[in-house]
Parts: C-alpha cells; sequence; structure tokens
C-alpha cells in the first residue's frame, strides 16, 4: 500500500523523472537515504515500471499523428493477442489500447505526412484479415497530463 510520501514521491517523479534524489528528499521531507529506498522498492514493485524522456515528434519526422480505431471481425485470445504484438511491433504505433466497446483496439501512430498515413493504415490494418473496420481521427494537438489521480482515501 503506497502511503502519502511514496505518492509525493510519484507526483514529483511523474513531473520530472530526472529530479535528483536530494531534491525529491527535500520537496518531500524525508532524509536522501529514504528516498532513495522508497524509489528503489517502488521500482521492485513494479510500481515505478520506468522512466521516459517526451521527444518533440517534428525532431524525428512525425508530422502527424492520429488515433487508430480498429474493430476485430472475429474474436478469439489467440487472433486479439496476436493483433496486439502485431500493433507494438510497428515502429508508427506510439501507443495502443485494447479497449471495450464498439472498437477493440485505439492505437497512436506518428507518420510523416498523409501519404504516409494513408500507406500505413492500408498495410498495417485494413490488409490483416482479422480486421474489419478501422476508423481514422487526426490529433491535432496532444499533452500529457503530469497530474496523478487523488490518492484513494486522501481527503
Amino acid at each position: 500500500m503506497l502511503d502519502r510520501i511514496d505518492y509525493a514521491l510519484l507526483r514529483l517523479l511523474r513531473k520530472n523523472a530526472r529530479l535528483p534524489n536530494k531534491d525529491l528528499a527535500e520537496k518531500t521531507g524525508i532524509a536522501p537515504s529514504t528516498a532513495l529506498e522508497r524509489v528503489r522498492r517502488m521500482r521492485e514493485a513494479r510500481i515505478l515500471l520506468g522512466y521516459h524522456a517526451e521527444i518533440a515528434p517534428e525532431a524525428i519526422g512525425i508530422g502527424l499523428q492520429a488515433m487508430v480505431s480498429v474493430r476485430l471481425a472475429r474474436h478469439s485470445r489467440a487472433l486479439v493477442d496476436g493483433f496486439h504484438r502485431h500493433l507494438l511491433g510497428l515502429p508508427e504505433v506510439l501507443a495502443c489500447y485494447h479497449v471495450a466497446g464498439a472498437d477493440d483496439f485505439l492505437a497512436h501512430v506518428g507518420v510523416r505526412d498523409s501519404e504516409h498515413l494513408r500507406q500505413f493504415t492500408l498495410a498495417a490494418f485494413t490488409e490483416r484479415e482479422e480486421v474489419a473496420h478501422i476508423e481514422t481521427r487526426l490529433i491535432f494537438e496532444f499533452q500529457r497530463n503530469v497530474d496523478l489521480p487523488p490518492q484513494p482515501g486522501a481527503d
């Protein structure tokens, strides 16, 4: 169970994963050794899953982003798992979500331009026999929320 100090550490790391340990300790009012041990414990418990660099899409050739909704024609564990692996293996897929509702997957994709998007969706989705329907929505702006939801049980 996470306590208020753990949540404070997580909030700070979510906003800036490069924050030095001494700053984490100072901002949470604990000793540096305690901060280091708590962060280590949260990594080992798989509460902290990793640290990520936020990269300007344009700097790596992404000129267009989209969300592609995918509906599968049939459902079985093997088909769903196989399609999920397929998505994760595509370099254009920035994130993928297995969802409930009318669609089965949402894929956040980053491509050079509209022609790249067209070619990518044809090859990655419409040419696959397990895919029954896709719908593409262009993303005009994307920004990650760095805040955490309130701590359970906190007032």
